[in-house]
């Protein structure tokens, strides 16, 4: 992969993945170009902001008209006919403020759909529809969706947390649509969701208590998993949900 698109590079997943991509290049040679999308440059740690093959890009996966923005500044630094090869979409909103998982019906607010939504599914459509031009060249494209086991229908028995839950159902189907339309435009591709496991950030702080019995893994180890299973994707793993270990999850 020598140009790659990261949203969400300011959390923990996306940071370590734009991170882990540039350090792969250092070790094997390559020259590879990292776009990152965050709502505010400042907020990505040092080191990763001043790296000289990372730009780094305004965008709010809450505003609609953000990606036309994107759009216009990443003519500049790759142009359409250039193509991406790697769109990886790690935005995630689970708590923030007001926001927090919900474990009751009573507990569920219109707000805080709209804003899990926004977020965690309709950033990741309005951006790979912005995209799309940079998708239609002949070589082999992955567009990723940083998803979680918990928008899983089928394997939801705990039932709560109604917000974070619908949006990364969403997200699942959006992918899965997205994989009946994009091969016949974009071939080949592979348009996945996937699941990162449990990581140790800001995300899961509140719940540090309860994931004692699971097994939880830095930003820096979840980014690894990831890009090992982003790297080893084909056209064939098209339309997949996969965990962070390449094992196929029920939608």
């Amino acid at each position: 992969m020598k140009r790659i698109l990261v949203a969400g590079v300011s959390g923990a997943i996306g940071g370590a993945l734009a991170a882990a991509l540039l350090a792969r290049d250092e070790e094997s040679g390559e020259k590879s170009i990292v776009i990152g999308l965050c709502r505010d440059p400042l907020v990505v740690s040092e080191p990763l902001r001043s790296h000289s093959r990372l730009t780094l890009l305004v965008w709010n996966a809450e505003d609609e008209r953000s990606p036309e923005a994107v759009v216009k500044a990443l003519e500049k630094l790759v142009p359409a006919e250039n193509g991406l090869d790697a769109f990886i979409y790690a935005a995630g909103l689970l708590h923030d403020g007001a926001l927090f998982p919900e474990k009751r019906l009573e507990e569920l607010q219109a707000s805080s759909l709209a804003r899990a939504f926004a977020v965690n599914a309709t950033g990741f459509a309005l951006l790979a529809q912005a995209l799309l031009p940079w998708f239609r060249h002949r070589d082999f494209k992955r567009m990723v969706a940083i998803s979680a086991k918990v928008g899983s229908i089928e394997d939801n028995h705990l039932g709560g947390w109604y917000a974070y839950r619908s949006s990364k159902a969403a997200l699942n189907m959006l992918v899965r649509t997205l994989s009946v339309e994009l091969p016949r435009r974009c071939k080949p591709i592979a348009c996945v969701a996937l699941h990162p496991g449990t990581t140790d950030s800001a995300l899961s702080e509140p719940f540090r208590q309860s994931l004692a019995q699971l097994q939880v893994h830095s930003a820096i180890e979840t980014a690894e998993n990831l890009l090992s299973v982003i790297e080893k994707l084909t056209p064939e793993d098209n339309g997949r949900f996969v965990s962070w270990d390449g094992s196929s999850l029920p939608w």
